[in-house]
């Protein structure tokens, strides 16, 4: 959570320094946002898509009524 927050607060510390040549930052950041990203489907998958985790909702009892 606080690489996310980090990740949205960069580009707006450098308050433009992409109209320069060195665009360094700029792409560090990008390439952290790509990484978060691929995490958070990983945790998607993982968590949600899995066949484990389809098998765990068929384990529990139906609701009393």
């Amino acid at each position: 959570m606080i690489a996310g927050i980090t990740a949205i607060l960069i580009p707006l510390a450098l308050d433009g320094e992409s109209v320069n040549s060195n665009n360094t930052a700029i792409a560090a950041v990008s390439l952290a946002s790509i990484a978060c990203g691929f995490l958070l489907l990983g945790a998607l998958w993982y968590f949600v898509f899995r066949p484990k985790a389809w098998d765990k909702d068929k384990d529990d009892p139906p609701p009393r009524g």
